[in-house]
This record gives C-alpha cells, sequence and structure tokens, in this order.
C-alpha cells in the first residue's frame, strides 16, 4: 500500500466524505486510520447497515474505528499513536476540544460555504434557498465551537473549473461541485499546511450566518406564495427532505409530493408528481385525474 509522508487520521461518515477521501487517495494521501459513525438499521427490514466511509475503508483495507460515544476511553485510543493531523469531512458528531488537539498540526475541516456565513448543518441547502450565486468552500482549523476557526483556505465555485452551469442547481448538483473543489483544495493545501507554510486567518465573527437541520415540515410548498422561493425550496431539498403540497380529490385533502419543476417567466411549473398513494407521474396527468372528479 502507499502510504503518505505523514499519518493521518480522517473522521467522516457518509457518501460525501467518501468523494474527499476518493480525493485523497487518488493523490496518495492515505488515512492512517478512520474514524466514522456506528452501523445504524436502515430500510423497512431495518437491517444493520454499515456507513458509506466504513465501506471505503474495508474496500482499502484502512483500520477503522466505530466509537458511540468521542470520551475518555476514545481520547486514549487515539493518543496512543502518533497522529500529525486529523481531516474531518460530514463526520456527525461534535468533536471535544481535547480530541481537536492531539495531533501536531491540528484538525483541518472542508465546511460547504464561505466562511463566516452559513455555519452549520445544512450551507448547501441555505445557499440555494438564499439564492445566492457565490458559493464556496472553506477548509478551516477546528476549534471547540461550531464552524469557528480560522479558515486554512478557501475557493469560491464560480471562478474554479468547476462551474455551476444553470443556477439554482439542485442540492445533489451543489453538493457534487463543491466536493469536486474541496477535493482539490484540500489535497493542494496539505504539503504546505504540514510543512508551516500556510497561515490560518481568523474569521469575521461578527458577520457570522448560520444554518439549521430542516424538518420535514419544512418542505411545504405555498402554492400561492412566491413562485420562486418555491423553486428554490424544490432544488434545495431535493434528494433530503423533499418538498409537497396539499390539494384536494374528491372532497378530500391529499398530499402530493413533487419532484421535478421548472420556472416559465414568472410562474412555477410542477412537471413530476408523486400523489399519495399513487406512483410518481406527469403533472399533467395529476390534474387529468383531478378534473375527471
Amino acid at each position: 500500500m502507499i502510504h503518505t509522508s505523514f499519518p493521518f487520521v480522517f473522521f467522516g461518515t457518509p457518501e460525501p466524505a467518501v468523494e474527499i477521501l476518493d480525493a485523497l487517495f487518488a493523490k496518495k494521501f492515505i488515512p492512517s486510520l478512520i474514524v466514522t459513525a456506528p452501523d445504524k438499521p436502515q430500510g423497512r427490514k431495518l437491517l444493520l447497515t454499515p456507513p458509506p466511509v466504513k465501506v471505503w475503508a474495508l474496500a482499502h483495507n484502512t483500520p477503522f474505528l466505530q466509537p458511540e460515544k468521542l470520551d475518555s476511553a476514545f481520547f486514549l485510543e487515539l493518543s496512543a499513536s502518533s497522529f500529525e493531523l486529523f481531516i474531518v469531512v460530514a463526520y456527525g458528531s461534535l468533536i471535544p476540544k481535547e480530541i481537536l488537539a492531539l495531533p501536531k498540526h491540528g484538525s483541518l475541516n472542508v465546511h460547504y460555504s464561505l466562511l463566516p456565513k452559513y455555519r452549520g448543518a445544512s450551507p448547501i441547502e441555505h445557499q440555494i434557498l438564499e439564492d445566492d450565486r457565490n458559493p464556496g468552500i472553506s477548509i478551516l482549523l477546528l476549534d471547540e465551537e461550531m464552524d469557528h476557526g480560522p479558515v486554512v483556505a478557501e475557493s469560491r465555485i464560480q471562478n474554479s473549473e468547476f462551474r455551476i452551469q444553470n443556477w439554482p442547481p439542485t442540492a445533489t448538483e451543489l453538493r457534487k461541485v463543491s466536493n469536486q473543489i474541496a477535493g482539490e483544495l484540500l489535497t493542494n493545501i496539505l504539503p504546505d499546511w504540514v510543512n508551516g507554510k500556510l497561515e490560518a486567518k481568523p474569521q469575521d465573527h461578527s458577520k457570522a450566518t448560520y444554518t439549521r437541520k430542516f424538518k420535514k415540515t419544512d418542505g411545504e410548498l405555498d402554492m400561492s406564495g412566491d413562485a420562486y422561493k418555491n423553486f428554490l425550496k424544490i432544488k434545495a431539498f431535493e434528494g433530503s427532505i423533499g418538498t409537497y403540497f396539499f390539494t384536494e380529490k374528491s372532497g378530500k385533502k391529499i398530499r402530493v409530493s413533487t419532484k421535478d419543476a421548472k420556472m416559465e417567466g414568472d410562474k412555477l411549473a410542477i412537471t413530476r408528481v408523486v400523489p399519495e398513494g399513487k406512483k410518481e407521474m406527469d403533472y399533467a396527468e395529476f390534474l387529468r385525474g383531478l378534473h375527471r372528479e
């Protein structure tokens, strides 16, 4: 196996973290250890399923840990080895400051916005919802506060070779482009960071904005409201909580999930839906069914 010139630990859990692992691996940055979340029951049968990062670790014969808690026992286990750097990408839990401080060169985190804007759990979705056409990536040095540490490097998406061709993108599209840039940026700066040639710059905390986790009810569309805001919602929540609206059929209120839409001038044109209890269909077909009642 190819080894990096410095030992590092990768903390991550979902599929986007795998994309960063692939970018690191392609440039011969191989983690000495991976830390990921425990297996969880998934699907109708609640089968115990490993997180994507664990699947990557198994496929690449990389040692891994799945701690239930980042407690003193985990601290002792990590501190027993000499790691020079931690890299954190969508791990899913706040890492205590005593753990972040273990490696010689600190703990770097990939964050999907230009900090200090959009700190928190859902920067991708919020940038779309806010119609912010200047999305980007930050690599920061983690401290004990959420997305608060100094920034080591950043990149604006529209200034890179990976541009968003049609705005607004879906969350999946923006995340994919963001990860392409993040992987390239991270692998470019790592040698200089560990050699002390890069300086982390403090954020302007007075300009910080924050994001939150979304609930399923956040996906409800206001069909009498602003058409473009509804369109941004459909794009932002694609692949996660989704969007929906309510209508009446045979005197009964039914929920209709939206799968695709476009803007026609200043009007929202929904194109694909899944009516409650039905399969996905064209919106025009759904409307014909309503009118036949």
